[in-house]
């Protein structure tokens, strides 16, 4: 306990707002008054009880670097809880009023349930072992089986008889199981499958709904279906299955689709797919026929209740002669299905999904030579440009991919930029490969101008230092972010003139509407290169101009604040003090403690230049200020350097 004593007597609330963040502090003070059985280990580990909406055990102890490690049992697992928190106030509470923290006993229920594994269903945090995997309980449960055993084996046939009926009286369940049973067995599987369609059209038209905040809703239960259709299978009726689960899949689509229940609809019957997929391979259509079921229903699967149907299209059992059939079929579908009018996603989507099963069907069934002219065919219309560039690299047709890059940039730049960009950057990587340094800078240039970023500007930066012009296209750059002219060799003017790099094989054309609402000088992405490149007393100039426009948030001034600390600190702290006065003014607790992180920051610069009396005078500016805010005074108390054992 000797090492914890120390970091709890020198513990301040500065130190638990950095370990658990603001909210989770804050909340944590409030339960201090919920900490029970307050005691400790031998090692210095600090257990209670902390109460909420339930009793949580809680522990905290110091790892090998001296930082608290903690454990609880709520739920909440993104960090140290409030109870963790509330638990190491207590603690910090005790030693400085010199109150010893009693041993925890290992007989105690607070022992038992934060350190006593031994009925734990597990053998180490990363591999869950399943109960009848565990050698302990299997042989309870062997010891438990026999003892029922001997039980029945001594009873005669009434007796067994007035059990069974005393049981199946009492528990539904078992007289339902029992019949079903009885009907499987003496082969009426007819009335296992009408009782089973029948439930499935009752359970599919309840309303699935679920509101987590007032803890109400309705879950449909499927376990009975799943149990039932697993039950048809095991007796050899996979075909029965094979019909249910078209019901199912039915109505269960209709369901989920009006559902309103974070998916939990959607995984009940996707475990149940699971059995019915199962059923594929074991019924009476032919190998072909197996996988047409699958590929149809992946198909039309808008909710992924046919995942599982992934996997058996792995299978080795389909031969490639199987598969060639399949091909045969998905390509006259493809070939009679009507050519959108357009290429946009809404019309070409299904069509996009055949053509993908029809590749994969090409692949699988060694008719590899007719993926490349089936992609040509269909590049147009389902814009699989991608596909088709990656399939001619593969074949060494290198100059054919640069073409169809190009041709499908320019059938794409307008209404779908998000294939074009693809698309340039496949230009941009042969160029690379081709070590064409000077076309791949080009190529980053239209990145950049496409979307200014950091990470554009430093892509570009690289690529054309390896094409030794960086000092020309870097000037170009910021005359472009201080003026708007682009230069590149689309511009007319002097721009061009200047320019080292090539033109590229696909530029965006520039758009007008996109150009209205740039602003320049882009000062933002200025002061973000000249923070990149460390030119400090650049950032404070641009910083100063930005200030004189109106923008929304802190993004920038947080970033330069950052970056001057040491170069200009009266610039941060500037910074700091404006933002956290603006946190102060939405008079909220949370932006209280939102304001204290940049308060402390501006604490430690005080303290580093040596001018305390300045931090002193501020947080008598702010009392007096906000003299009426409770919650503020607080925070500042706890910024004065007080210890929170003192």
């Amino acid at each position: 306990m000797k090492k914890i004593s120390a970091i709890l007597s020198n513990l301040t609330l500065d130190d638990l707002r950095e370990w658990a963040g603001a909210k989770i502090l804050s909340r944590g003070k409030s339960y201090v008054r919920n900490v029970k059985g307050l005691s400790r280990m031998e090692d210095g580990t600090l257990a209670a009880w902390v109460s909420g909406s339930e009793e949580y055990a809680t522990s905290v102890s110091l790892d090998s670097d001296g930082d608290f490690d903690y454990f609880c049992s709520c739920p909440y697992d993104w960090g140290p809880c409030k109870h963790t928190v509330a638990v190491v106030l207590a603690a910090a509470e005790q030693v400085k009023q010199k109150k010893v923290i009693p041993l925890l006993a290992e007989d105690d229920d607070l022992f038992l349930a934060l350190f006593d594994d031994s009925e734990d269903d597990y053998e180490d945090d990363d591999e869950f072992q399943e109960e009848d995997e565990d050698p302990e309980f299997t042989v309870a449960l062997s010891t438990g089986k026999a003892r029922l055993q001997k039980i029945f084996e001594g009873m005669d046939r009434e007796e067994l008889v007035a059990l069974l009926m005393d049981l199946s009286g009492r528990y539904p369940e078992i007289e339902r199981g029992m019949l079903e049973k009885k009907q499987l067995a003496t082969g009426r599987v007819d009335k296992v499958v009408s009782s089973l369609r029948r439930e499935i059209r009752n359970i599919t038209a309840e309303q699935a709904w679920h509101n987590p905040w007032k803890g109400e809703g309705n879950i449909p239960d499927y376990s009975h279906v799943r149990e039932q259709l697993q039950a048809l299978l095991a007796n050899g009726h996979a075909d029965a299955v094979l019909q249910l689960g078209e019901e199912l899949w039915t109505r269960g689509n209709t369901q989920v689709e009006q559902s309103n229940d974070d998916g939990d609809t959607a995984t009940a019957i996707a475990e149940c797919m699971e059995v019915v997929v199962a059923a594929v391979p074991q019924s009476s259509m032919t190998p072909p026929q197996q996988l047409m079921w699958v590929i149809d229903h992946a198909l039309a699967d808008e909710f992924s209740l046919l995942e599982s149907g992934g996997k058996m299209l792995e299978s080795g059992a389909y031969t490639q002669a199987h598969w060639r059939v399949v091909g045969d079929n998905l390509e006259a579908r493809l070939e009679s299905m009507t050519r959108p009018a357009s290429a946009t996603f809404s019309e070409t989507y299904r069509r996009n999904g055949l053509l993908n099963m029809l590749l994969d069907a090409f692949e699988r069934s060694g008719r590899r030579k007719e993926i490349i002219p089936l992609l040509e065919k269909e590049a147009d219309v389902c814009r699989c440009y991608g596909k088709l560039v990656d399939a001619l690299l593969a074949a060494g047709e290198k100059e054919k991919a640069r073409q169809w890059c190009i041709r499908g940039f320019e059938h794409t730049v307008e209404n779908a930029s998000g294939i074009a960009a693809e698309l340039q950057g496949r230009l941009r990587e042969m160029a690379e490969r081709e070590k064409r340094h000077d076309l791949a800078a080009a190529y980053r240039a239209e990145d950049f101008f496409a979307g200014t970023s950091r990470k554009s500007y430093t892509e570009l930066r690289k690529a054309a230092e390896k094409a030794k012009v960086w000092p020309a296209v870097r000037g170009c750059v910021l005359r472009y972010l201080e003026t708007g002219q682009r230069p590149d060799p689309s511009c007319k003017g002097e721009e061009s003139k200047v320019w080292p790099l090539p033109t590229p094989e696909a530029m965006r054309p520039r758009d007008k509407a996109e150009k209205r609402y740039e602003k320049f000088p882009n000062l933002d992405m200025l002061i973000d290169i000249a923070i990149l490149e460390r030119r400090f007393d650049d950032v404070v100039a641009l910083y100063q101009e930005l200030r004189k426009s109106k923008r929304w948030g802190w993004d920038t001034d947080k970033a330069v604040a950052d970056a001057v600390i040491e170069s200009h600190p009266q610039i941060a702290l500037d910074i700091w003090r404006a933002i956290a006065e603006s946190l102060i003014g939405q008079v909220k607790p949370k932006a209280y403690e939102e304001a204290a992180v940049y308060l402390q920051r501006m604490c430690k610069i005080y303290q580093e230049t040596r001018r305390v009396s300045d931090w002193q005078n501020l947080l008598g500016e702010l009392r007096r200020e906000h003299k009426a805010k409770r919650r503020l005074m607080e925070v500042l108390d706890s910024l004065s350097g007080k210890k929170i054992t003192d």
